[in-house]
């Protein structure tokens, strides 16, 4: 190879290597200033959360939902920002926005528990369900033992009507903070609904020492009772219940707890009362012609007035609902 020959290689390969440098040294110019400025934005994203958290101590939501929008137009993914939203609106019971917030935070960021824990929770109070299941047992994924979500998903469970599938996490609930009222009370409604009144019965009772006693865990423990034939202390229950909360349905259940003790007028006048606070609560109608019909047949049956009430009360709730098979075959029998 001459020398000339060998020069313009020696050339042509330090032209290329000269381009070469050239062309990574303005690349890498170039990455530089894009990394110098991301980084500038994200300072300024994260100073607009700075200054949204502080107005949102202070008080002032509006400035915190605006400075908080600011961060996200500049950086769509900042999760912080996402979240300082919708905990904003979820305080001001907003679900519906706070919702769409928390859910873009879980996509962004999926191993955040709040996230994912916070879009559950709003889901369940906009009575999307079965999306609350999905987003709480991501949230499990992430924190297994996490008292608030294994409650909701308990919740969520026992509401569509899946007890079997609530039972775990309703009792991983009550493990993890047994002196929590309510979980107690979670907990109670599943083994109800599994038929498992006597456990029901044990847990409701814990709950009542726990948490005020409402209506609702009154009735829940009442029927429970019933179920498991302690009528004395369903009545007591019920008595206590109707002097806070004077329904049809309470007096109803009292009426019946008196007439499985065979308090035949105590029944009855519960029976009545219930149907002066709604006159078309059909139980109640039931129950008034229970009472009524063993007054007749107590009385060798010659109360023809008490039967005749009693066809008139079981006629008047056939009309209310009449997929009511026993109490068409008493009219049947009594009717004729």
């Amino acid at each position: 190879m001459t020398g000339t020959r060998m020069r313009k290689i020696a050339a042509a390969a330090l032209m290329g290597a000269l381009v070469a440098h050239a062309g990574l040294g303005a690349g890498c110019g170039r990455a530089a200033k894009a990394r110098r400025a991301a980084a500038a934005q994200s300072t300024q994203a994260e100073s607009h959360v700075a200054t949204a958290e502080t107005a949102a101590r202070a008080g002032d939501k509006e400035r915190a939902l605006a400075e908080f929008a600011k961060a996200i137009e500049i950086n769509p993914k900042l999760t912080t920002a996402h979240m300082g939203m919708s905990d904003i609106y979820r305080t001001d019971g907003n679900y519906g926005a706070a919702q769409v917030g928390y859910e873009k935070a879980a996509q962004i960021e999926p191993r955040n528990f709040d996230a994912q824990y916070y879009n559950g929770l709003m889901l369940h109070l906009l009575n999307r369900v079965t999306e609350a299941i999905s987003a709480y047992l991501r949230a499990l994924a992430v924190r297994p033992n996490d008292f608030n979500a294994n409650l909701g998903l308990a919740t969520a469970y026992y509401q569509l009507d899946e007890s079997t599938q609530a039972l775990e996490y309703g009792q991983r609930a009550v493990r993890l903070n047994p002196t929590d009222g309510p979980a107690r009370f979670n907990l109670g409604a599943i083994y109800s609904a599994l038929d498992r009144h006597k456990e029901a019965v044990g847990e409701y009772q814990q709950a009542a020492e726990l948490m005020p006693l409402t209506p609702e865990l009154l009735m829940n423990l009442a029927e429970s009772l019933g179920r498991l034939k302690r009528y004395d202390e369903m009545r007591n229950t019920l008595d206590r219940l109707v002097k806070t909360e004077p329904t049809a349905a309470a007096y109803e259940r009292l009426g019946f707890a008196h007439f499985r003790l065979n308090h035949l007028d105590q029944a009855q006048a519960a029976f009545e009362q219930s149907l002066k606070l709604d006159a078309d609560y059909y139980p109640a109608l039931n129950g008034l012609a229970s009472c009524l019909l063993s007054k007749y047949e107590l009385s060798d049956k010659n109360d023809s007035a008490a039967k005749d009430r009693a066809v008139k009360a079981m006629r008047r709730s056939i009309q209310i609902n009449r997929d009511q098979p026993r109490i068409v075959e008493f009219l049947t029998r009594y009717g004729s």
